[in-house]
């Protein structure tokens, strides 16, 4: 039995528990927590509804009486560990591996020798378990890394994985603990599946000296839940579960399972769930703590199943239940989990696994088929795109059944080339989009998979809604007006927040100091800049709930420009005077790791005189983790490419609170953060963004600009930042009734305003943006703090698909005129606010106005 347990339940309070899980009640924690304690008749009965529940879920997922395992192998890579779990024998350290005539870690010829023969046994599933980051524990891992060439562990993760990809054809399942949003980046375009135990969510466990956890930074609940998010938020099938019996109450294991429904309802991402009681080990801390009884086990298995429900795949480890199979199987499992013919589990090395022959006839005597699956579940080849990286899905396809998603038990594994979709840059779709979208319009509001594609939607709303409360401002608005007169850089948080809430009179005396400190600062020229955007595709999976832009392949709107289609139109674009090309796409999946890269050279040598601005700090990432580059290296080789600059876009609210109800799958702040630190470190300097009028509130906008004022004092990268009202009309997140209709004209005003106050000293340039405002929005800016009006664009689709009303393209004259709107002169700028060429001007004077006629390009 697990320690801190108080007394038994009442008899009352099991029997409404039980009545309640037979009557399919949803159940509560505490309610879970009585369950849990069943045993005996109980057990039976809460295991008799479970197992209907369980059946339910089987026969609409179309394999009515199967129980399924996977084939596999196991790897492990390293036995090293930065953690100090008091159970483990499966870490240990350098000294013992060197007795012991082993490496620090597998080679590479192991790995693969491992692999090939669990390939010849029909296996199809290499299982890697390691520990976590052991590089930063054992000064004997770091070396060995440094003398292989790997950054860290992961990469070698990395490396390895597309070895027996394409040398054995099994499939990888990546076990690697802990894993940052980027991490899982990398690692899913080589595996199927990723998994990591959230074990429990008893903080106690942790943080107090003695407990099993203790000393483990991994351990920490908070931290795995976040990696279970992430996973999520990417869209990578991933493997959790529950430990049982190491110390944790029923309330807290009942807490962990809710908070694995959480997570599941949220993102759907989680494509099992195990079940796994704890076994003392000799030679460990807790090598005296009492096993946890398969009663035990089979109790929470059960209430697993009503928690979790119908669809999910529960399962339970066959080497560790002895011989009660029955007991576990009428549990409601509905999966054994991996099974090896060939490798001991390294975790329980002491608990041989069942021969599958015998695993059958024992799930047979329960009255269940067993058969065989992959490491990713049917459910996630059936959704295909964007839960399977393009570059597995030959891997895949090849063992998996075409009509159950379960494995193809006749098929044996070869290796496969693990490489680039042949299409590669293949014109396709709507590519004149940018110029119907303003005449033919959207084929629809929405794409088809709205339902599925963002996630949960009531649960989102759930998330949203403490956002969305205004915050009580207390400060004085007259003082913070005399401060931010007096000397903005010494405004507090509190004062800033008065200011950022200021309507009426207080609003007009902020814009007017804004407007003063503006005309000290850069004067009173308003600039702009001759530029084209060229969206290559919008094509994308990462499921922004922002955005209308996206579409999947198969939508009516979906498009992907070819690499001279790029170039010819960046040939284009300076034939009329632009000095600058703004590129930026959708998340393509097909499109290939070094597609940043092709595009920025091709325009470069198309045009060699044209500064190419491109790629947002999510591109960046997804480059990086597509060419298992590290971000610098990335940045380094796309400046290397023809990249001079890039877009300070995919910010929209450097805040994850907010970031998490915008977006699904895109980067977290920190990872932003990382990306244009490092691309100014390169001297690749960037904008900065903000896209505000959603779900946010005055506080996000004002940690948001205090952020990037940080930033600039410590790089200097920042060339200016940019204003983007929220644009509501087709974007998702406001269609589903969770978000606000966009800004309004005092949000407007006072963002603007602020900018220019809280960014002073050190972004000097704040730009507006008439394709979201018009010209009288925007000339209104220009009197609340703003300098400069952005570009002529020449094209754009993005904010119009979200619904903006105000065109694609406006002349050097219009933009001339919204400066005179606004009482100031213009004057043309380049990239990074420097003088423009005489010759550039003159070409772009020669073809003012008479743009829109030269597009679009035929094709």
């Amino acid at each position: 039995m697990t320690d801190a347990q108080p007394g038994r339940p009442t008899e009352n309070a099991m029997r409404r528990a039980l009545k309640r899980a037979r009557d399919g009640v949803a159940l509560d924690t505490a309610e879970a927590a009585v369950l849990l304690q069943a045993r005996g008749e109980q057990l039976r009965d809460l295991s008799a509804s479970a197992a209907r529940v369980r059946d339910a879920g089987l026969e609409a997922a179309g394999r009515p009486g199967v129980i399924t395992y996977s084939k596999k192998v196991f790897i492990p890579l390293t036995r090293l560990c930065r953690d100090r779990c008091h159970y483990c024998t499966f870490v240990t350290v350098p000294g013992k591996l060197r007795r012991e005539g082993h490496g620090m870690y597998l080679s590479p010829d192991e790995v693969v020798e491992v692999a090939r023969q669990g390939a010849a046994l029909g296996c199809k599933e290499a299982l890697f378990t390691l520990g976590d980051r052991p590089e930063d524990r054992w000064p004997e891992a770091r070396e060995w890394l440094d003398a292989h060439g790997y950054d860290d562990t992961l990469a070698y993760v990395r490396a390895m994985a597309i070895r027996v990809l394409e040398e054995t054809g099994l499939l990888p399942h990546l076990n690697p603990g802990v894993m940052s949003w980027t991490d899982l980046q990398r690692l899913k375009p080589v595996a199927p599946s990723l998994g990591m135990m959230l074990e429990t969510t008893a903080t106690r466990l942790w943080s107090e000296p003695g407990g099993p956890h203790h000393g483990s930074p991994d351990k920490e609940p908070a931290v795995r839940l976040r990696v279970l998010e992430d996973a999520g938020r990417s869209n990578v099938p991933f493997t959790t579960g529950v430990l049982i019996g190491i110390g944790e109450s029923y309330e807290e294991r009942a807490d962990a399972l809710f908070q694995l429904r959480r997570i599941q309802r949220q993102y759907q991402s989680i494509q099992e769930v195990i079940v796994q009681n704890f076994r003392a080990k000799p030679d460990t801390a807790m090598r005296a703590m009492p096993d946890a009884e398969l009663e035990e086990l089979a109790a929470c298995i059960a209430v697993a199943r009503h928690i979790l429900g119908p669809a999910a795949r529960i399962q339970a480890p066959p080497n560790l239940v002895d011989s009660e199979y029955a007991l576990i199987v009428g549990a409601g499992i509905d999966d054994w989990g991996g099974v090896s013919p060939l490798t001991p589990d390294h975790v329980n090395p002491e608990r041989p696994w069942p021969h599958i022959d015998q695993l059958a006839e024992r799930t047979r005597e329960s009255g269940f088929e067993l058969r065989e699956r992959l490491t990713v579940y049917p459910e996630f080849i059936a959704r295909g795109e964007p839960w399977l990286d393009p570059r597995l899905l030959p891997h895949v396809r090849a063992l998996a059944d075409p009509e159950t998603g379960l494995a193809r038990e006749d098929a044996l594994p070869k290796g496969l080339p693990w490489q680039e979709p042949d299409e590669g840059f293949t014109a396709s779709g709507r590519t004149d989009l940018h110029r119907t979208i303003d005449t033919e319009g959207r084929t629809g509001d929405r794409r088809a998979d709205f339902d599925a594609v963002y996630g949960d939607w009531e649960a989102l709303r759930e998330q949203a809604a403490p956002g969305m409360v205004p915050q009580r401002i207390d400060s004085d608005v007259r003082e913070a007006l005399a401060q931010a007169a007096d000397d903005p850089t010494r405004l507090s948080d509190d004062q800033a927040l008065a200011l950022l809430h200021a309507d009426g009179p207080a609003l007009d005396a902020l814009c007017g100091i804004a407007d003063d400190l503006r005309r000290a600062t850069v004067g009173d020229d308003v600039t702009y800049i001759v530029t084209r955007n060229i969206n290559f595709t919008n094509v994308c999976y990462t499921g922004c709930r922002f955005c209308a832009f996206a579409q999947r392949r198969t939508d009516a709107d979906a498009y992907t420009l070819s690499l001279d289609q790029v170039a010819d139109r960046a040939a284009q674009a300076w034939e009329v005077g632009a000095t600058e090309v703004c590129m930026q796409g959708g998340i393509h999946p097909d499109l290939p790791g070094t597609a940043y890269f092709d595009i920025a050279r091709a325009v470069r040598e198309r045009v060699p005189g044209m500064h190419v601005h491109a790629f947002s700090p999510m591109e960046v990432v997804n480059g990086a983790s597509r060419t298992g580059l590290s971000i610098r290296d990335w940045l380094t080789a796309a400046k290397e490419a023809g990249l001079d600059s890039i877009p300070g876009t995919a910010a929209e609210i450097l805040d994850d609170e907010v970031r998490w109800v915008l977006t699904k799958g895109k980067l977290p702040a920190a990872d932003w953060i990382e990306v244009v630190k490092t691309a100014h470190e390169l001297g690749l300097r960037s904008s900065s963004t903000m896209m505000y009028g959603h779900v946010d509130q005055p506080r996000h906008w004002l940690g948001h600009l205090r952020t990037l004022a940080a930033i600039q004092q410590e790089t200097g990268g920042f060339t200016e930042f940019v204003t983007l009202p929220f644009i509501h009309t087709n974007a998702p997140v406001y269609l589903a009734g969770i978000a606000r209709p966009g800004p309004t004209t005092r949000d407007n005003r006072a963002v603007t305003a602020m900018a220019r106050v809280l960014l002073h000293p050190h972004i000097t340039n704040i730009q507006t943006s008439w394709v979201k405002l018009g010209a009288e929005g925007a000339a209104e800016m220009l009197r609340s703090g703003a300098n400069d009006l952005g570009g002529t664009l020449m094209e754009e689709t993005i904010s119009r698909m979200a619904g903006s009303r105000y065109g694609s393209y406006r002349s050097i004259e219009d933009l001339r005129a919204i400066a005179t709107l606004a009482g100031r002169p213009a004057r043309p700028r380049t990239t990074l606010y420097g003088e423009v060429p005489a010759e550039r001007v003159a070409a772009a004077e020669a073809s003012d106005g008479h743009l829109p006629e030269l597009l679009p390009l035929a094709d």
